[in-house]
């Protein structure tokens, strides 16, 4: 039975680059950044020579965390898949002005897909959004809740 959440996930391929976009640019802080081989790992995730480096961030107003993974031992190749993809996932943040971070994400040099929207579906009716992605194609939404909530 499930109990909670831990964390999300989103594998990177420079540690340091996805940094400066979830640290320095959305304003997550690091709990923990550590390298590791351990055997444990390297059971849940056969790859021969498994060498990664974990970074957990702290997600505002919840106990989640957000981990990044590189793999440093194999490396993988590749892109995160289009979000119609089966598969593709994506990891959407609460904001308090999302014009603000819109502006902000756009002079950094990160490309939305549209300036923010206001959402009229039933669930977030009211709320404004904007889809984007990190810098290894991981997609992110970004939610302002509806006035109010």
């Amino acid at each position: 039975m499930l109990i909670g959440t831990h964390h999300v996930c989103f594998t990177v391929s420079d540690m340091d680059r996805s940094l400066r976009f979830y640290r320095d640019l959305l304003g997550l802080h690091v709990m923990h950044d550590w390298v590791t081989e351990a055997e444990y790992l390297r059971t849940m995730i056969p790859l021969p020579g498994l060498r990664l480096r974990i970074v957990f961030l702290g997600l505002p107003g919840t106990h989640v965390r957000l981990e990044l993974i590189e793999y440093l031992e194999p490396r993988g190749h590749g892109r995160a898949p289009a979000t119609n993809v089966p598969g593709s996932a994506h990891v959407c943040f609460d904001v308090s002005d999302i014009d603000a971070l819109y502006e902000r994400l756009r002079a950094s040099g990160v490309e939305c897909n549209s300036s923010p929207v206001l959402i009229t579906s039933r669930a977030n009716y009211g709320a404004r959004g904007v889809y984007l992605r990190d810098p290894d194609g991981n997609a992110l939404e970004l939610r302002q809740p509806a006035p109010g909530i």
